[in-house]
Protein backbone atom coordinates (compact mmCIF):
# COMPACT_ATOMS: atom_id res chain seq x y z
CA UNK A 1 0.00 0.00 0.00
CA UNK A 2 3.03 2.22 0.56
CA UNK A 3 4.37 1.62 -2.48
CA UNK A 4 1.10 2.20 -4.11
CA UNK A 5 0.96 5.77 -2.52
CA UNK A 6 4.51 6.26 -3.32
CA UNK A 7 3.98 6.17 -7.09
CA UNK A 8 0.82 8.16 -7.08
CA UNK A 9 2.80 11.42 -5.61
CA UNK A 10 5.67 10.51 -8.26
CA UNK A 11 3.14 10.02 -10.72
CA UNK A 12 1.44 13.61 -9.98
CA UNK A 13 4.84 15.51 -8.96
CA UNK A 14 6.56 14.02 -12.56
CA UNK A 15 2.56 15.58 -14.18
CA UNK A 16 3.14 19.09 -12.82
CA UNK A 17 6.72 19.13 -13.69
CA UNK A 18 5.88 18.49 -17.27
CA UNK A 19 2.40 20.66 -16.96
CA UNK A 20 5.02 23.18 -16.41
CA UNK A 21 7.33 23.02 -18.91
CA UNK A 22 4.41 22.54 -21.57
CA UNK A 23 3.25 25.71 -20.23
CA UNK A 24 6.82 27.94 -20.52
CA UNK A 25 7.30 25.79 -23.82
CA UNK A 26 3.77 27.82 -25.15
CA UNK A 27 4.89 30.76 -23.35
CA UNK A 28 8.41 30.45 -25.04
CA UNK A 29 6.89 29.44 -28.69
CA UNK A 30 4.33 32.46 -28.45
CA UNK A 31 7.00 35.07 -27.88
CA UNK A 32 9.17 33.47 -30.85
CA UNK A 33 5.98 34.18 -33.05
CA UNK A 34 5.88 37.84 -31.82
CA UNK A 35 9.35 38.49 -32.25
CA UNK A 36 8.95 37.11 -35.54
CA UNK A 37 6.28 38.85 -36.41
CA UNK A 38 7.96 41.96 -34.85
CA UNK A 39 11.09 41.51 -36.74
CA UNK A 40 9.67 41.29 -40.01
CA UNK A 41 7.27 44.76 -39.63
CA UNK A 42 11.01 46.09 -38.90
CA UNK A 43 12.26 45.09 -41.77
CA UNK A 44 9.62 46.55 -43.61
CA UNK A 45 9.91 49.73 -42.38
CA UNK A 46 13.83 49.54 -43.16
CA UNK A 47 13.01 49.26 -46.60
CA UNK A 48 10.57 52.23 -46.25
CA UNK A 49 13.09 54.22 -44.84
CA UNK A 50 15.68 53.16 -47.97
CA UNK A 51 13.07 54.16 -49.90
CA UNK A 52 12.31 57.43 -48.30
CA UNK A 53 9.01 56.83 -47.56
CA UNK A 54 9.74 57.37 -43.50
CA UNK A 55 6.24 58.34 -42.56
CA UNK A 56 5.51 54.52 -43.90
CA UNK A 57 8.44 53.55 -42.05
CA UNK A 58 7.65 55.20 -38.57
CA UNK A 59 4.24 53.52 -38.82
CA UNK A 60 6.08 49.68 -39.23
CA UNK A 61 7.86 50.73 -36.74
CA UNK A 62 5.42 51.67 -34.27
CA UNK A 63 3.44 48.54 -35.51
CA UNK A 64 6.35 46.36 -34.98
CA UNK A 65 6.59 47.75 -31.15
CA UNK A 66 3.02 47.29 -30.40
CA UNK A 67 3.43 43.38 -31.18
CA UNK A 68 6.88 42.97 -28.92
CA UNK A 69 8.48 46.14 -27.23
CA UNK A 70 11.86 44.45 -26.80
CA UNK A 71 12.86 44.53 -30.58
CA UNK A 72 15.83 46.35 -30.24
CA UNK A 73 15.92 46.99 -34.19
CA UNK A 74 12.28 48.21 -34.16
CA UNK A 75 13.40 51.01 -31.43
CA UNK A 76 16.27 51.78 -33.65
CA UNK A 77 14.24 52.39 -36.91
CA UNK A 78 11.92 54.36 -34.66
CA UNK A 79 14.47 56.31 -33.76
CA UNK A 80 15.77 57.00 -37.24
CA UNK A 81 12.01 58.24 -38.24
CA UNK A 82 11.87 60.55 -35.20
CA UNK A 83 15.65 61.88 -35.97
CA UNK A 84 14.26 62.50 -39.58
CA UNK A 85 11.00 65.01 -38.38
CA UNK A 86 12.79 66.83 -36.19
CA UNK A 87 11.84 65.00 -33.08
CA UNK A 88 15.29 64.51 -31.21
CA UNK A 89 14.26 63.86 -27.98
CA UNK A 90 12.12 61.24 -28.59
CA UNK A 91 14.66 59.08 -30.99
CA UNK A 92 17.35 59.76 -28.28
CA UNK A 93 14.72 57.80 -25.92
CA UNK A 94 14.34 55.40 -28.36
CA UNK A 95 18.07 54.81 -29.35
CA UNK A 96 18.85 54.57 -25.06
CA UNK A 97 16.04 52.12 -25.12
CA UNK A 98 17.37 49.90 -28.49
CA UNK A 99 21.24 50.17 -26.39
CA UNK A 100 19.54 48.23 -23.40
CA UNK A 101 17.91 45.92 -25.28
CA UNK A 102 20.36 44.59 -27.22
CA UNK A 103 23.22 44.60 -24.38
CA UNK A 104 25.34 47.66 -25.59
CA UNK A 105 25.34 46.64 -29.49
CA UNK A 106 28.56 48.91 -30.52
CA UNK A 107 26.57 49.96 -33.58
CA UNK A 108 23.63 51.31 -31.56
CA UNK A 109 26.07 52.71 -28.63
CA UNK A 110 27.89 54.82 -31.68
CA UNK A 111 24.43 55.64 -33.38
CA UNK A 112 23.40 56.87 -29.87
CA UNK A 113 26.62 58.46 -29.28
CA UNK A 114 26.31 60.65 -32.54
CA UNK A 115 23.19 61.65 -31.72
CA UNK A 116 24.38 62.81 -28.25
CA UNK A 117 27.12 65.05 -29.95
CA UNK A 118 24.49 66.51 -32.33
CA UNK A 119 22.41 67.94 -29.43
CA UNK A 120 25.75 69.05 -27.80
CA UNK A 121 25.77 66.40 -24.49
CA UNK A 122 29.36 66.03 -24.97
CA UNK A 123 29.69 64.31 -21.73
CA UNK A 124 27.44 61.46 -23.33
CA UNK A 125 28.85 61.49 -26.24
CA UNK A 126 32.34 60.83 -24.98
CA UNK A 127 31.23 58.13 -23.11
CA UNK A 128 29.32 56.61 -25.75
CA UNK A 129 32.24 56.99 -28.09
CA UNK A 130 34.24 55.23 -25.75
CA UNK A 131 32.09 52.19 -24.68
CA UNK A 132 31.47 51.45 -28.31
CA UNK A 133 35.45 51.29 -28.68
CA UNK A 134 36.09 48.87 -25.99
CA UNK A 135 33.63 46.89 -27.94
CA UNK A 136 35.72 47.19 -30.90
CA UNK A 137 38.44 48.49 -31.70
CA UNK A 138 38.62 47.23 -35.00
CA UNK A 139 35.43 49.66 -36.10
CA UNK A 140 36.25 52.68 -38.48
CA UNK A 141 32.66 54.11 -37.21
CA UNK A 142 33.68 53.79 -33.58
CA UNK A 143 36.98 55.69 -34.52
CA UNK A 144 34.98 58.04 -36.63
CA UNK A 145 32.79 58.63 -33.40
CA UNK A 146 36.02 59.08 -30.83
CA UNK A 147 37.47 61.73 -33.30
CA UNK A 148 34.24 63.89 -33.63
CA UNK A 149 34.14 64.18 -29.83
CA UNK A 150 37.64 64.91 -29.54
CA UNK A 151 37.42 67.55 -32.24
CA UNK A 152 34.12 69.22 -30.63
CA UNK A 153 36.09 69.68 -27.39
CA UNK A 154 38.60 71.42 -29.57
CA UNK A 155 41.46 68.52 -29.08
CA UNK A 156 42.38 68.46 -32.98
CA UNK A 157 45.44 66.79 -32.71
CA UNK A 158 44.07 63.68 -31.17
CA UNK A 159 40.93 63.76 -32.84
CA UNK A 160 43.49 63.47 -36.42
CA UNK A 161 45.02 60.67 -34.90
CA UNK A 162 41.82 59.10 -34.20
CA UNK A 163 40.46 59.56 -38.12
CA UNK A 164 43.74 58.15 -39.41
CA UNK A 165 43.02 54.93 -36.99
CA UNK A 166 39.37 55.24 -39.03
CA UNK A 167 40.99 55.55 -42.30
CA UNK A 168 43.48 53.06 -41.59
CA UNK A 169 40.14 50.54 -41.21
CA UNK A 170 38.19 52.18 -43.96
CA UNK A 171 40.74 53.77 -46.29
CA UNK A 172 37.54 55.16 -48.35
CA UNK A 173 35.67 56.79 -45.42
CA UNK A 174 34.18 60.57 -47.02
CA UNK A 175 33.03 61.98 -43.31
CA UNK A 176 36.38 60.97 -42.04
CA UNK A 177 38.27 62.34 -44.91
CA UNK A 178 36.21 65.52 -45.10
CA UNK A 179 37.15 65.81 -41.03
CA UNK A 180 40.71 65.40 -41.91
CA UNK A 181 40.93 67.80 -44.70
CA UNK A 182 38.82 69.99 -42.23
CA UNK A 183 41.76 69.63 -39.34
CA UNK A 184 44.67 70.11 -42.34
CA UNK A 185 42.76 73.54 -43.53
CA UNK A 186 43.21 75.24 -39.71
CA UNK A 187 46.91 73.27 -39.49
CA UNK A 188 47.67 75.47 -43.46
CA UNK A 189 49.14 71.53 -44.18
CA UNK A 190 47.54 72.79 -47.70
CA UNK A 191 49.16 69.69 -49.32
CA UNK A 192 47.82 67.30 -46.97
CA UNK A 193 44.20 68.51 -47.43
CA UNK A 194 44.19 68.31 -51.14
CA UNK A 195 46.07 64.53 -51.05
CA UNK A 196 43.43 63.72 -48.26
CA UNK A 197 40.56 65.15 -50.52
CA UNK A 198 41.68 63.91 -54.10
CA UNK A 199 41.20 60.57 -52.84
CA UNK A 200 37.97 60.86 -52.07
CA UNK A 201 36.86 62.83 -55.25
CA UNK A 202 38.85 59.49 -57.02
CA UNK A 203 36.71 57.35 -54.85
CA UNK A 204 32.93 59.17 -55.32
CA UNK A 205 33.75 61.34 -58.56
CA UNK A 206 33.70 65.10 -58.63
CA UNK A 207 30.65 65.52 -58.87
CA UNK A 208 29.38 63.62 -55.72
CA UNK A 209 31.95 65.29 -53.75
CA UNK A 210 30.21 66.85 -50.91
CA UNK A 211 30.31 70.85 -51.31
CA UNK A 212 32.23 71.34 -48.75
CA UNK A 213 35.35 69.65 -49.93
CA UNK A 214 35.12 71.93 -52.63
CA UNK A 215 35.34 74.94 -50.54
CA UNK A 216 38.26 73.26 -48.58
CA UNK A 217 39.70 72.54 -51.70
CA UNK A 218 38.99 76.24 -52.99
CA UNK A 219 40.89 77.64 -49.90
CA UNK A 220 43.60 75.63 -50.12
CA UNK A 221 44.33 76.15 -53.82
CA UNK A 222 44.04 80.25 -53.27
CA UNK A 223 46.54 79.63 -50.44
CA UNK A 224 48.93 77.73 -51.95
CA UNK A 225 48.49 80.83 -54.99
CA UNK A 226 46.68 78.83 -57.32
CA UNK A 227 43.77 81.09 -58.22
CA UNK A 228 42.61 79.56 -61.36
CA UNK A 229 42.07 76.10 -59.57
CA UNK A 230 40.75 77.69 -56.76
CA UNK A 231 37.72 79.85 -58.87
CA UNK A 232 36.87 76.40 -60.43
CA UNK A 233 36.43 74.60 -57.16
CA UNK A 234 34.79 77.61 -55.33
CA UNK A 235 32.79 77.83 -58.24
CA UNK A 236 31.77 74.54 -58.44
CA UNK A 237 31.00 74.72 -54.11
CA UNK A 238 28.29 77.22 -55.10
CA UNK A 239 26.57 75.37 -57.80
CA UNK A 240 26.07 72.10 -55.88
CA UNK A 241 24.88 74.34 -52.56
CA UNK A 242 23.70 77.67 -53.74
CA UNK A 243 22.05 78.70 -50.61
CA UNK A 244 25.50 78.10 -48.38
CA UNK A 245 26.62 81.74 -47.91
CA UNK A 246 30.43 80.57 -46.91
CA UNK A 247 30.91 79.41 -50.74
CA UNK A 248 29.98 82.58 -51.86
CA UNK A 249 32.04 84.89 -49.23
CA UNK A 250 35.22 82.35 -49.75
CA UNK A 251 34.75 82.80 -53.84
CA UNK A 252 34.43 86.62 -52.93
CA UNK A 253 37.72 86.56 -50.81
CA UNK A 254 39.56 85.40 -53.95
CA UNK A 255 38.08 87.65 -56.28
CA UNK A 256 39.06 90.72 -54.16
CA UNK A 257 42.53 89.31 -53.94
CA UNK A 258 42.89 89.28 -57.36
CA UNK A 259 41.53 92.66 -58.05
CA UNK A 260 38.07 91.55 -59.62
CA UNK A 261 36.01 94.22 -57.52
CA UNK A 262 33.01 93.56 -59.68
CA UNK A 263 33.19 89.69 -59.89
CA UNK A 264 33.84 89.70 -55.72
CA UNK A 265 30.53 92.28 -55.42
CA UNK A 266 28.00 89.46 -57.03
CA UNK A 267 29.69 86.91 -54.88
CA UNK A 268 29.10 89.34 -51.82
CA UNK A 269 25.71 90.77 -52.49
CA UNK A 270 24.70 86.40 -53.04
CA UNK A 271 26.03 86.04 -49.81
CA UNK A 272 24.19 88.78 -48.09
CA UNK A 273 20.94 87.82 -50.02
CA UNK A 274 21.10 84.68 -48.36
CA UNK A 275 22.65 85.40 -44.89
CA UNK A 276 23.14 88.85 -44.08
CA UNK A 277 24.46 88.08 -40.26
CA UNK A 278 27.00 85.20 -42.31
CA UNK A 279 28.56 88.52 -44.11
CA UNK A 280 29.35 90.65 -40.49
CA UNK A 281 30.58 87.28 -38.76
CA UNK A 282 34.13 86.70 -37.83
CA UNK A 283 35.06 90.17 -39.20
CA UNK A 284 34.66 88.85 -43.01
CA UNK A 285 33.24 92.54 -44.22
CA UNK A 286 36.31 93.90 -42.60
CA UNK A 287 38.49 91.52 -44.16
CA UNK A 288 36.99 92.79 -47.81
CA UNK A 289 36.80 96.38 -46.82
CA UNK A 290 40.60 96.25 -46.01
CA UNK A 291 41.54 94.56 -49.21
CA UNK A 292 38.97 97.00 -50.86
CA UNK A 293 41.25 100.10 -49.79
CA UNK A 294 44.36 98.48 -50.47
CA UNK A 295 43.22 97.87 -53.90
CA UNK A 296 42.02 101.35 -54.15
CA UNK A 297 45.39 102.46 -53.42
CA UNK A 298 47.46 100.84 -55.63
CA UNK A 299 44.91 101.44 -58.59
CA UNK A 300 44.45 104.69 -58.02
CA UNK A 301 47.14 106.63 -59.75
CA UNK A 302 46.19 104.31 -63.16
CA UNK A 303 42.58 106.18 -62.82
CA UNK A 304 40.96 102.99 -62.99
CA UNK A 305 37.22 103.07 -61.81
CA UNK A 306 36.61 101.07 -58.44
CA UNK A 307 33.47 99.48 -57.38
CA UNK A 308 32.23 100.13 -53.72
CA UNK A 309 31.57 97.09 -51.35
CA UNK A 310 27.89 97.56 -50.31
Amino acid sequence: MKVSSLRAVLLLVSLIALSSCGCRAIRRFGESRQSIAARRLSGQGFQAMHDGKWDIAETLFSDALDVSKTDDRAHWGLAEAYWNRGEKELAVNQMEQAVRLSAGDPKFVGRLGEMYLNLGRMSDADQQSQIALRATRNSADAWRLRGDCLRAAGNEAEALAAYHRALALQPDFPQVQLQAAEIYGSQQRFDRLLATLDRLQDNVGVEKTPARADVLQGIAMRQLERPEEARRCLVRATKKDPQDPYSHLELATLEMQQGNLHEANLALSMAMTIDPEAAHANGWMDGFRAEQERIARDTQRLGQPIDQLR
